[in-house]
Order: structure tokens, then sequence, then C-alpha cells
């Protein structure tokens, strides 16, 4: 089954705020992704049903091993499609929004070559 784009996304700015704190929590999400805050929630029990995620008494959200396994591919795709597309002239910003579209549309087989060719060259 094929994930939504919005599940990746969710799952992907989950992990990277686990990275810069201690607790995540729905309002971090939200003002992460520029979401309002009952979107997010409804979105974080979608994610709690479908086992992505676990969320305590105090609300602090983490990631279950296939949530994490999900956010880790999507979190690499999007930072080295991002490097390639700066390398390539992109400028920045521009470079962060189109790897993020591509990240969930990019089949496995073009993937697997981009990483491959990309990682050997550093």
């Amino acid at each position: 089954m094929k994930r939504l784009e919005s599940q990746e996304d969710y799952l992907e700015k989950i992990l990277q705020i686990s990275q810069e704190k201690d607790n995540v929590h729905a309002i971090d999400v939200a003002r992460g992704l520029s979401f309002s805050k009952p979107s997010v929630s409804v979105a974080m029990n979608k994610l709690k049903e479908q086992g992505y995620i676990e969320i305590n008494d105090k609300g602090e959200i983490t990631l279950t091993p296939s949530g994490l396994e999900i956010a880790e591919k999507t979190l690499e795709k999007h930072t080295i499609l991002t490097e390639m597309l700066v390398n390539l002239g992109v400028d920045e910003e521009t470079a962060r929004e189109d790897a993020c579209k591509m990240e969930h549309d990019i089949s496995d087989t073009t993937w697997a070559a981009i990483k491959k060719h990309f990682t050997n060259r550093k």
C-alpha cells in the first residue's frame, strides 16, 4: 500500500523535531509544517491508528520502528535530492521545495541509482 505524501511529511517532521528537542508535541509539528493544530491533531490520530507513532499521556509523540523507518528514508531522500539540486546550481530554497515534491514520487529504481551515484561521489 502506497503511503500518502502527507503521512511521509508528518513522519519526517516528527523525526526532525526529535533530533532538535527531547519531546515532540503536536504543536511543534503544526509550527514546523505551518499547519493548524486541529489538522495536525487529526493527522496524529491517523498515524497512531496506523501504528507509525505513539502518543503518551503527556501528549509526547514518538515514532514507532515502522514510523522511524519511513521518516529516515524520507529525510534521506530530501537531504540528498536537495544537495544534488544545489550542486546543479539551483538556489537552496527552491532546491528544498523541489526535493520535497520529488521525494514522494520518485521510483525505488530511480532513487537507488541517484543515491548510488551521489553517495559514490563524496
